[in-house]
């Protein structure tokens, strides 16, 4: 897969780089994964932290140049696709082309990990961190608010790149607060595919359960992460439970 339809980016400046390996606060020991190596820069710096890399990178000859980088110090980089694995690792960093943010999210919110340091397009910060009622308060938002702690450390600007792109990108932590599983992310990306729908509304066209709360007339938009949690995930739970009793 050509990383130049993933729309990537390359990191090319130096205290970037620094940076990023600085906030990991990697200890000797801790599981690294890298997604995406892009040409290596990121690579280089992490086989020489005393800890256990394992990066994936989707394009052969971005592969190649990575390989080249770091020669034989050390690490396991693998020609493939992160998100079709599940890795175990402690710490994550990652360079992410926009059209893979989305997937990000979503595969990083089942997982149990420690932290991760990632570099993403600003536009993309803004939705995962929008709150309820703004025009960026989208499915997205609510499955990283609900899963994960997220901190905006640097923002990064286009020349920071080769080739730059249009926007500036932000540096953030992001760390665990709650496992989702497949089925609440499903239900959650449902209710929001109606989201300016009024709630029960919403909820019936979709032949999810009544919640206990009363919302009134309020609209999906409206709706904190956590009150869409309750709901999705009640859906879900009476999913199963149904499951259980037609066996």
């Amino acid at each position: 897969m050509s990383r130049q339809r993933l729309g990537q980016h390359y990191l090319t400046d130096q205290e970037v780089v620094n940076k990023i390996i600085a906030s990991m606060e990697v200890q000797p020991g801790e599981r690294i994964l890298e997604i995406g190596t892009g040409r290596g820069v990121l690579t280089r710096e992490l086989v020489h932290l005393g800890a256990n890399l394992e990066a994936y990178e989707v394009d052969r000859k971005n592969l190649a140049a990575t390989l080249e980088e770091v020669g034989t110090v050390g690490g396991t980089v693998h020609l493939g696709d992160a998100f079709k694995e599940t890795p175990r690792f402690d710490v994550l960093v990652s360079s992410l082309p926009y059209s893979r943010s989305a997937t990000f999210v979503e595969w990083i919110s089942q997982l149990d990990y420690d932290r991760a340091v990632v570099l993403l397009q600003e536009d993309f910060v803004n939705k995962i961190l929008a709150t309820p009622g703004t025009r960026d308060y989208r499915a997205i938002s609510v499955l990283t608010q609900v899963s994960s702690e997220v901190k905006v450390l640097m923002r990064v600007g286009r020349e920071s790149f080769s080739p730059p792109p249009r926007v500036s990108s932000l540096i953030v932590s992001v760390k665990p607060k709650r496992r989702l599983t497949g089925a609440e992310i499903s239900r959650i990306k449902q209710l929001f595919s109606l989201r300016r729908r009024e709630v029960v509304s919403a909820i019936t066209k979709l032949g999810m359960t009544r919640p206990k709360t009363d919302y009134g007339k309020r609209r999906v938009y409206s709706l904190t992460p956590e009150e869409v949690l309750e709901i999705c995930g009640q859906a879900v739970a009476s999913s199963n439970a149904c499951r259980v009793f037609m066996r």
